[in-house]
């Protein structure tokens, strides 16, 4: 099934190139054909159409200068036909030559457009790259002696951040950690992402406790509500899940508030899903939970890897409309790394959408190194065998 599918891939990836350059030939064919169909056909028949199309053609794919050579050689054909017809003195020619010539201009003017548009794309571009390499930094591949991998990607072509968190940073309580996903999209969505990491940093610091901490986001959320009308004060609200390794203690500290559960992965293979005792509220409507902030406990031994997302996973369909289980399809893998993990679970579940996701995913892997564990393990591709249910 993999196989086919990278060959499918191959050939749709060769079959683009292929486009691409025909494309790229059809002003100078364009112009080849209009000299062809003008010699083989009766002398009221003219290829007019086809010299006035080079130039629009090439307006968009070729640069100022290519576009103006293009729009030379149509006005050239048109000249050269009627002085091999001897129709050069007619009022037909000129008015052809005036088309051609006119059409040709415009396809300057549009290629100026296109290009200068081309320029304040690639601008925003580059401003939008700054924007989450500022918000979502990349963090560290060693942070508190934990192997860490994070990535965030877009479910649209060329978007680059929206309402999906991750943060991780050594503090003096070990190794603290958040993976969120705001309500919304848009600036307001990315305006409360600002909010919630900003409060994560500084309070990460000073709180003794994931409850504190899980508080101090609350609070945040809130003060930030009532200033700005982009941030919904009154339905706005963020799912996450804050965790804390402390040093040297072979344990994880988790406290979920409406996320999807983390995983577990153990290094024989095995994997742990790790839901809380009781479910709560997402940030942004602590005053309607019924009970206080509890984080709970559970072993992490060396050689496990800890993995978080967001529900851009867990709610990938296929084509059937079957959801995407990261648990089922990860059970039973083993893998060199956090990089790698990310890597295999993105990957799979672009395979079992058919290519295309739907919500943004927000992915960071922990893992805690083994002892006496190779440097690199065997790695089991993440696809399901036959066989499997």
């Amino acid at each position: 099934m993999g196989l086919s599918r990278q060959d499918n891939g191959g050939r749709a990836g060769g079959g683009s190139a292929v486009a691409r350059r025909v494309v790229r030939v059809l002003p100078g064919a364009l112009i080849l054909l209009g000299l062809g169909f003008d010699v083989l056909t009766p002398p009221s028949f003219t290829g007019s159409p086809f010299f006035s199309a080079a130039p629009l053609i090439a307006a968009p794919l070729f640069s100022f200068r290519g576009t103006a050579v293009t729009g030379m050689l149509s006005s050239l054909a048109v000249v050269l036909l009627h002085i091999y017809n001897g129709t050069s003195w007619k009022v037909e020619a000129l008015t052809e030559l005036v088309t051609v010539v006119t059409v040709s201009g415009l396809a300057l003017l549009i290629n100026r457009v296109v290009r200068r548009s081309g320029k304040q794309l690639a601008s925003a571009r580059g401003i939008a790259e700054a924007a989450q390499r500022a918000v979502l930094p990349t963090p560290a591949e060693r942070i508190g002696g934990m192997h860490v991998s994070a990535r965030y990607e877009a479910a649209q072509a060329d978007a680059f951040i929206g309402g999906d968190l991750y943060a991780v940073q050594d503090t003096p309580f070990g190794v603290r950690l958040a993976v969120g996903d705001v309500r919304g999209k848009g600036l307001g969505a990315v305006e409360a992402v600002a909010v919630v990491l900003g409060a994560f940093r500084e309070a990460a610091e000073t709180e003794p406790t994931l409850e504190a901490l899980a508080q101090r986001l609350e609070r945040a959320l809130a003060r930030e509500g009532t200033r700005r009308d982009s941030l919904d004060a009154v339905e706005g609200f963020t799912t996450c899940v804050l965790g804390e390794i402390p040093p040297g203690a072979g344990v994880l500290r988790l406290l979920n508030r409406g996320h999807p559960e983390p995983l577990l992965l153990y290094a024989d293979g095995e994997l742990a899903v790790l839901a809380p005792a009781e479910y709560a509220l997402p940030l942004g409507m602590g005053e309607l939970a019924g009970r206080p902030d509890r984080a709970e406990e559970w072993e992490f031994p060396a050689g496990t890897t800890l993995l978080l997302f967001t529900d851009g996973v867990t709610e990938a369909r296929d084509r059937a409309g079957v959801f995407y289980d990261p648990a089922d399809r990860l059970r039973g893998r083993v893998f060199p790394g956090p990089e790698e993990l990310l890597g295999a679970l993105s990957s799979d579940v672009r395979r079992h959408t058919g290519g295309g996701t739907t919500d943004d995913m927000a992915l960071l892997a922990v893992g805690r190194p083994g002892e006496g564990q190779p440097a690199r393990r065997r790695t089991v591709p993440v696809v399901r065998r036959n066989g499997d249910a």
